[in-house]
């Protein structure tokens, strides 16, 4: 990843007025209402395909909610973020949307400023947040875990043993670590006897997926079938396979990307589930425009009774029903 700074600043008209004896502004006066809020966006980098859909997502919904978002691009710097962070008040900002580079500071991020925050795309320990303060806004990544070995024992006949390849993406992501266990959980559910080939951190990248098939092939190591915790890597493997006379291993990603959508339909990938980025985007921003105004997040949709999560669902996506997606 870059170790890079970007300032991106977006300004968007902040509230359109209606005229009339109910409403006022920008929202309504029981959801907290954005009144023009300013929000720091602070991200990591844009070049994964789903972390660019999300930030996207972040921007553009910055009309809707009548709020004005700045983006910042800090790379793996926690020093940055924490800087990012401690200034926002004086410049004007009322709240933050933060996509930690190190889930391990998210304490340390807080601390930095008295603004709500609400944390995308790296989950923060559930003591580190707070109704209404500290929220994180995703996807439940037990689901996608679990969606995909479901999948796979399904795909294999319901075995009662299975030789997994296992592609993980970033080390100490939240995704990672959730997707991961979840789809080893599963098949223990179920009584089926699990041997991992072979597990590691692909970084969520095509060309290392594909490289790490190259080394498990040199192993001769036997194996049913290929998880992976993003489309980017399945679609390595996908290649890889292909090339080597073993396009009939299932292969699943989670993200419904574009390319993944398009494999699954060409006869490449087997199954992924999608992660709404869009779905994501909007709700933090929607979350932090109230957040940023004092109010409770309590009328968000997918918000938890605790206040401390909103949650967009995964959805399952296999060559039944991927022209849906495309």
């Amino acid at each position: 990843m870059k170790k890079r700074m970007l300032r991106r600043i977006i300004s968007v008209l902040s509230c359109v007025v209606f005229v009339g004896t109910l409403f006022t502004g920008c929202g309504s006066s029981e959801s907290g209402g954005a009144k023009g809020a300013k929000i720091l966006f602070i991200e990591t980098d844009d070049e994964d395909t789903f972390r660019a859909s999300l930030s996207e997502a972040i921007m553009s919904s910055a009309s809707t909610y009548g709020v004005t978002i700045d983006e910042v691009l800090t790379g793996d710097s926690v020093a940055k973020q924490v800087e990012e962070v401690q200034n926002a008040a004086s410049k004007g900002y009322t709240g933050i949307i933060c996509r930690l580079a190190d889930v391990a500071t998210a304490l340390q991020i807080e601390d930095a400023s008295s603004l709500p925050i609400v944390f995308v795309n790296n989950q923060p320990e559930d003591n580190r947040l707070k109704d209404s303060k500290y929220v994180y806004v995703g996807s439940p990544e037990a689901d996608a875990g679990t969606y995909e070995a479901e999948f796979v024992w399904n795909k294999l006949g319901k075995p009662s043993s299975v030789n997994l390849v296992i592609m993980r993406g970033e080390k100490g992501h939240s995704a990672t670590e959730g997707r991961t266990n979840a789809a080893r959980d599963y098949f223990k559910d179920q009584g089926v006897a699990v041997n991992i080939v072979f597990s590691d951190y692909a970084n969520w990248s095509t060309d290392n997926a594909y490289n790490y098939m190259g080394i498990i092939d040199k192993q001769h190591a036997s194996y049913d079938a290929v998880i992976c915790n993003n489309d980017s890597m399945a679609l390595g493997v996908v290649d890889y396979l292909n090339k080597h006379g073993k396009s009939d291993i299932p292969v699943t990603g989670v993200d419904a990307t574009a390319d993944g959508c398009a494999s699954i339909a060409a006869g490449g990938m087997d199954f992924t589930v999608l992660q709404s980025a869009k779905g994501q985007g909007e709700r933090a921003v929607e979350a932090i425009s109230i957040m940023a105004n004092g109010g409770s997040i309590s009328s968000v949709d997918g918000v938890t009774e605790n206040g401390k999560y909103v949650w967009v669902p995964f959805e399952k996506v296999d060559a039944s029903n991927v022209s849906s997606y495309q």
